[in-house]
């Protein structure tokens, strides 16, 4: 058939078997010996289907080579072809995973070295780390680890750079570094070693975890302060119950008549130094969150109008002392006791910023906080705000002093000199109020505490009657006391009996609930009980006596108390507060107010 190809065979001796091809009418094919490598001379081909013969040029054929003429593929070619094609896929393959790789470490949001494992010089370094260290690519390509000042300089690092070296891998969790400019980085650095060629390399992955320490020392902080102050709190609960003891015995002996002046000095010292620690103790709850807070609307400009006298009595004659109003500033819903320990705080502080005298200024005004504001000052909302400022000229704060100065127990001054408490309690307090503190200050150049409390349109609640001085009221009435500190106990006791009370007494609010259903006498009209007692406090006691009796008045007297008596206006009608330690002319005129007052009403 003239279409079909015709098969020939070699003529050549040495080829061995070799196999039969079909060839065109233009095609002529050699077929080679794989193990010769001689020359081969032109042999006579014939064909099969004509029996005619063709001669081929004599020529140099290589070894494992079929030639062929044009138009037609042997499978050798065909096999060639495919592995070209093969080669191409796979060099685009590589060329991709390059390119994808490249991609990951230029974009990488951790840093990414790449070290000649043999020599420990830096081959390739991301831009990532560059931007964390602030150092350029050239100042990095081509040195070892130990080279660059952000590891070089901090002495920790050299048994990691050792390690490194020696064993190709590391692993910190938390490996300090300091970058370009001076700033503090802390990182996570973690190695491994893969080959590269013919070569191995080691990858450094670094981990920028500045921020999250950050937020573990907060976190840290946080509860740290919450121990702190659990454990203020229980000692200031049970020093007040001491300073109770202690004020209030005094303060009976200074009412003796026939009192010589040497022994009446010695207890007003005693009577002073008491005050003091009250004041101290009253700034531990304060801090720990445990003091009994009033919130009411007022103008501040009124509480800093009221405390000017005691102001200047705290600063020294070489300071010039000056306060700056506000006008229509608006009103705050705070705590007027707290507040002026607030500004009592920070003009101690002012004072001791200026040991050589100097300007205290006290200034007031409204302002308006956004949200740029917020953004860069933790604690900020948007809104209205009364702002109270104290600015001094004195020898101001460094950096470090301002990272811990709302610490608690923290302090700058001499021992001895200084609690720490001040500006802690001052923070506790605003944050209760629902506002912040700003700082700004600078060495050499004073400082200026700017305090914000968010402002509030209800009208200004009725100032409280001042307590009146001179002797104490008197009255007949039952009163029952409930005290577990027997020395407390016997005071208010005896301080109330001496005025004309019968008054009746229980430990505990178990033993106050069997005396008052087993009383015959006249009906108890006023129950005054500490809250934090064995067995049964306060709170569950007044619930149960309240049932029994709703006329009965209930009266707590406790240092800090819970969520049910903190604030005024949560106080059920008859129920009132009275905070330890107190003095005996206060208790009486306390119980004196509330017997008064009408009954499902409270004392104004």
């Amino acid at each position: 058939m003239p279409n079909e190809p015709m098969l020939i065979k070699s003529g050549l001796s040495d080829v061995g078997e070799y196999p039969i091809v079909p060839v065109g009418a233009h095609s002529l094919y050699w077929y080679m010996n794989a193990q010769n490598s001689e020359k081969l001379k032109r042999q006579p081909i014939s064909r099969q289907d004509s029996g005619q013969t063709a001669a081929c040029d004599e020529g140099e054929i290589k070894m494992n080579k079929l030639a062929c003429a044009p138009g037609h593929d042997t499978p050798i070619d065909q096999a060639e072809r495919r592995m070209q094609r093969a080669e191409a896929r796979s060099e685009q393959a590589l060329r991709a995973s390059e390119l994808s790789y490249r991609r990951l470490f230029e974009s990488a949001k951790d840093g990414i070295l790449i070290l000649d494992a043999d020599t420990g010089r830096i081959n390739d370094v991301n831009p990532f780390l560059l931007k964390l260290l602030g150092l350029s690519h050239d100042e990095m390509v081509g040195k070892t680890v130990g080279e660059l000042s952000p590891f070089k300089d901090i002495e920790s690092n050299k048994a990691m750079l050792e390690q490194l070296q020696n064993d190709w891998y590391v692993r910190y969790d938390n490996l300090p570094l300091e970058a370009k400019d001076g700033r503090k980085v802390a990182v996570e650095f973690v190695s491994n070693v893969y080959r590269a060629g013919d070569k191995y390399v080691i990858q450094c992955n670094i981990r920028d975890i500045t921020e999250r320490r950050h937020l573990e020392a907060q976190f840290i902080e946080a509860q740290k302060m919450e121990v702190i102050g659990q454990l203020a709190g229980g000692v200031a609960h049970d020093f007040n119950n001491i300073l109770a003891v202690i004020m209030g015995y005094s303060s009976l002996m200074l009412e003796e008549p026939g009192l010589g002046a040497a022994f009446k000095s010695k207890l007003e010292t005693i009577q002073s130094a008491a005050e003091r620690a009250v004041g101290l103790t009253r700034q531990l709850l304060i801090f720990s969150r445990k003091q009994t807070v009033q919130f009411v609307i007022l103008d501040i400009n009124d509480v800093v109008k009221d405390m000017d006298k005691m102001l200047r009595r705290l600063i020294d004659e070489n300071i010039e002392m000056t306060i700056v109003p506000g006008e229509q500033i608006g009103r705050i819903k705070a705590d007027s006791g707290y507040i002026g320990q607030v500004l009592m705080n920070l003009v101690v502080n002012g004072r001791d910023a200026m040991p050589n005298g100097g300007k205290l200024t006290i200034a007031t005004n409204h302002v308006t906080l956004d949200v740029n504001y917020a953004r860069t000052h933790a604690g900020a909302i948007p809104g209205d705000y009364v702002m109270l400022s104290v600015r001094d000229t004195g020898t101001g704060m460094t950096e470090e002093v301002k990272a811990h100065m709302f610490e608690a127990f923290f302090s700058t001054k001499p021992k001895g000199k200084g609690t720490g408490l001040g500006l802690a309690t001052c923070q506790t307090i605003v944050q209760q109020s629902g506002g912040h503190i700003a700082v700004e200050s600078e060495v050499g150049k004073g400082t200026t505490f700017k305090v914000y409390f968010p402002q509030v349109q209800q009208l200004l609640d009725v100032a409280a009657k001042s307590i009146q001085t001179g002797s104490m009221p008197r009255g007949t009435e039952t009163l029952l006391v409930v005290e577990d500190e027997p020395s407390v106990r016997q005071l208010a006791c005896n301080v109330l009996a001496f005025q004309g009370y019968t008054v009746l007494w229980a430990a505990n609010g178990q033993e106050a609930l069997h005396v008052a259903r087993e009383h015959k006498g006249s009906p108890i009209r006023l129950v005054i009980t500490d809250v934090i007692m064995p067995l049964m406090g306060g709170k569950v006691m007044a619930e149960w006596l309240k049932q029994a009796y709703p006329a009965l008045k209930i009266l707590f007297t406790s240092g800090y108390t819970d969520d049910a008596t903190t604030h005024r206006e949560a106080l059920e009608a008859g129920v009132e507060s009275l905070p330890k330690p107190y003095m005996p002319a206060t208790l009486a005129r306390k119980v004196r107010e509330m017997l008064d007052a009408a009954p499902g009403t409270a004392p104004s």
